[in-house]
């Protein structure tokens, strides 16, 4: 584990873990949780992934957020795969996501088995060392791709655990509460929220995969569902797209209605 600890850290503010993947909603989240006055520790992983590009768009928002302490923690889900995302497994492109269409129904292959539950419980480590009552996380029960570990009923649950299985949660010092703060909101709701905040996405990552030098693919779940949200929110998408820019792809690709984190 890697950490970067900021001399700016004000020491009254209560602490909260935020879970940092470099993407558009876990760095809202970040920016909600600094507007909340927590002095937030970061933690993002490299667990093999396909958009490993992801863990140095990370780095960067931490960095320019002036979070109390970033971690960096690196495990490899590559030895189970079972995800096009962990493994030698083509993503899907250009999938019809609209809710009546049968993608709708299916958990896609871009599913990493127990991700969520993983890190969630490196989290809860992280928390109860730094004595934070607040683990944020950016899951979204709308634009989700059918993922089990988005919906309402695994956060619930995983905290009722989480309250179970630690020492200040049994002894009574803290009460351990998962934040969800996009859980209900589409995707330029989101988006909306952020901007209000001041994120600036130019730094945010979402394609699953991306191309040499970084490029967004475009045609990918994350990609068609960012573009929607940015469409639908009126606001130009400020990444690189592979042959165009997000401003110029927010038309045919965007076949969305559920989707990617």
């Amino acid at each position: 584990m890697k950490s970067k600890p900021s001399p700016t850290l004000a020491k009254s503010a209560q602490p909260a873990v935020v879970l940092l993947s470099g993407g558009l909603d876990s760095t809202t989240v970040l920016a909600i949780a600094q507007s909340e006055g927590f002095a937030v520790h970061t933690l993002t992983f490299r667990y093999g992934q396909r958009h490993s590009v992801e863990v140095d768009a990370a780095k960067r928002i931490a960095r320019n957020a002036g979070v109390a302490r970033h971690h960096l923690v690196e495990i490899d889900l590559t030895v189970f795969g079972g995800s096009a995302l962990t493994a030698d497994i083509p993503v899907p492109k250009d999938r019809d996501l609209g809710a009546a269409s049968p993608s709708a129904k299916e958990i896609p292959v871009t599913y990493v088995p127990a991700r969520n539950t993983i890190f969630l419980s490196y989290a809860l480590a992280l928390a109860e060392v730094v004595e934070a009552s607040n683990i944020f996380i950016g899951v979204n029960a709308l634009d989700y791709s059918g993922y089990p570990d988005c919906r309402p009923e695994y956060i619930q649950a995983f905290e009722r655990m989480a309250n179970l299985a630690t020492r200040a949660g049994v002894e009574g010092r803290t009460r351990l509460t998962i934040r969800t703060p996009l859980i209900s909101l589409p995707k330029a709701g989101i988006i909306r929220l952020g901007a209000s905040l001041g994120v600036d996405y130019a730094v945010t990552t979402t394609c699953y995969d991306p191309g040499t030098h970084g490029e967004a693919c475009g045609s990918c779940d994350a990609c068609q569902l960012r573009l929607k949200g940015f469409a639908e929110a009126g606001l130009e998408d400020p990444i690189e797209y592979a042959g165009t820019r997000g401003s110029l792809a927010a038309g045919g690709r965007t076949r969305a209605g559920r989707g990617a984190q």
